[in-house]
């Protein structure tokens, strides 16, 4: 067979699962290898912890006790992780025959893109929410394409899936909103009739509605309250969605830095070329004029929401997180470009699309970066571990205190090993993360029970506590030791500007 046989072949159901299975799992192989907790993973470790419920993902906890059978969440990584790729694997095999009647490997590509976001690198990172995360957005998918010929089963089976999707992580309604704003542009570049997009745009906010519902009376219930505040409508609300808005920016242009700039214009250009081939099909449609501008404004809206649901219903909470696991929202955006862009190198040559490949192999390349940080990131913090457990273990003054209370200091300049990566692609280190030197959680790993985060001494220990001599002053901290007490107070890392061999 030759090689242009091979590209524009088309594919049958398992072969395009196992094309994703493979692509999938090797997207997220780094992180498997690294295996290194992440932020709240350690905590869960140690109490084989829950707490979903109050965060309004009581879904989540149902999760890990089945597959734990248990009525907490011992450690099983990566079992979860494997197996939620299983199902994204499923999802976007059943997205790809959703969007294309005849799947080739370039339009394989389009759909990969949800699945090679790299901001959802951060999602995965965690042991615990990445598998529920990714759950999430399978749940999502099968919502967008489940069709039946029954208008009840058609409004109930998506609107549960969505109600799972939120029990499991909410920000996954920003996927789901994003991929109606797609269904949307999909049926203009179709000719879609006039009464159908009508129907499309109806159902879709029933299904959200009823999903809405079901969410608010079952996991909704269990939240603590104070996760639901929003922006204060008192105030100029604009300006407060500007600000945040403005925020992530900031943090998604961190990626287009070097070589990713270059291709993800060169994306952006097929990108802009496709859509104008979407806006001739609207002009050719039989409908009125009105009908047709109505249409051609709807698209530039959903392309416009699309862009804005990046961040979505995380812009609106008074508790905004900026972190690169609320952009669940990006995976669409790079659908709708590799959508658009394969429209418009189609139309040119039949094998054209499969310069799709490219980006896709630079997010492929950023994830196996990100492996390497992680995994220096892992051998800084068991050295630290080792340094600062060694310390108060070796002195009986400070094993046998009572309690040590540990002041943490934030600082982008402890990972000094991975200072050159980080330096070559800054979204690196949006997507660590992590700019604390330890965690109080750490220790118990290492047999040290009796320190704990310094929080409702609101820092006394960095205020308070420095006039006195140090019992320890290490490179990286002092402890001090008043009666029973002990005090970690952790100093501001070196700046290395360069390193020089």
């Amino acid at each position: 067979m030759k090689m242009g046989d091979w590209i524009n072949k088309e594919l049958g159901e398992r072969q395009v699962w196992l094309f994703f299975l493979i692509a999938l799992f090797v997207f997220i192989l780094p992180l498997i290898l690294a295996d290194y907790p992440y932020i709240d993973d350690n905590w869960r470790l140690l109490s084989a912890g829950m707490n979903w419920a109050e965060e309004g993902r009581l879904f989540t906890q149902w999760l890990y006790n089945w597959l734990t059978f248990s009525g907490a969440a011992p450690n099983i990584f990566p079992l979860p992780l494997l197996i939620s790729t299983l199902a994204m694997a499923g999802a976007l095999t059943r997205l790809t025959f959703h969007y294309f009647a005849e799947p080739t490997l370039s339009r394989c590509l389009v759909v990969l893109a949800l699945g090679y976001n790299p901001f959802f690198l951060q999602n995965l990172s965690y042991q615990y929410d990445g598998p529920a995360t990714t759950l999430s957005l399978v749940a999502v998918i099968y919502a967008i394409t489940y069709r039946a010929s029954s208008r009840v089963s058609q409004l109930a089976v998506p609107a549960l899936l969505i109600a799972l999707a939120l029990g499991l992580y909410q920000l996954s309604i920003n996927v789901f909103v994003g991929l109606c704003c797609l269904e949307l542009l999909r049926g203009a570049n179709d000719k879609l009739p006039w009464p159908d997009c009508l129907r499309l745009i109806g159902w879709k906010a029933l299904q959200l509605g009823l999903a809405w519902l079901i969410y608010y009376v079952t996991a909704y219930a269990y939240m603590n309250q104070q996760r639901t505040d929003v922006l204060n409508g008192s105030a100029d609300l604009l300006l407060q969605l500007q600000i945040n808005a403005g925020r992530v920016l900031e943090k998604v242009v961190l990626l287009f830095h070097g070589g990713f700039g270059w291709v993800f214009g060169g994306l952006l250009l097929c990108a802009v070329a496709g859509s104008l081939q979407v806006g001739r099909r609207i002009v050719e449609r039989q409908d009125s004029g009105l009908k047709k501008s109505v249409i051609g404004l709807l698209c530039l809206l959903a392309v416009l929401a699309i862009v804005l649901l990046v961040s979505g219903a995380a812009l609106f909470f008074r508790d905004f997180n900026e972190g690169a696991r609320t952009l669940m929202g990006f995976g669409v955006l790079l659908v709708l470009l590799f959508y658009l862009s394969h429209l418009a190198l189609a139309s040119l040559h039949e094998r054209l699309p499969m310069l799709l490949l490219i980006p896709l192999l630079a997010m492929l390349s950023l994830s196996y970066a990100y492996g390497r940080v992680l995994v220096i990131q892992k051998a800084f913090a068991t050295q630290a571990l080792s340094t600062l457990s060694y310390d108060i273990a070796s002195r009986p003054a400070l094993r046998n205190a009572k309690r040590i209370y540990l002041s943490v200091s934030y600082s982008d300049h402890w990972l000094v090993g991975a200072q050159a990566s980080l330096k070559q692609m800054p979204v690196l280190r949006y997507l660590l993360n992590v700019d604390f030197y330890m965690l109080a959680e750490n220790l118990p790993k290492a047999g040290i029970t009796n320190v704990v985060a310094e929080r409702e001494r609101r820092n006394a220990t960095r205020v308070g506590y420095q006039g006195y001599p140090a019992l320890v002053d290490s490179q990286f901290y002092r402890i001090y030791l008043r009666g029973d007490y002990g005090f970690i107070v952790i100093k501001e890392p070196p700046r290395i500007t360069e390193l020089h061999w």
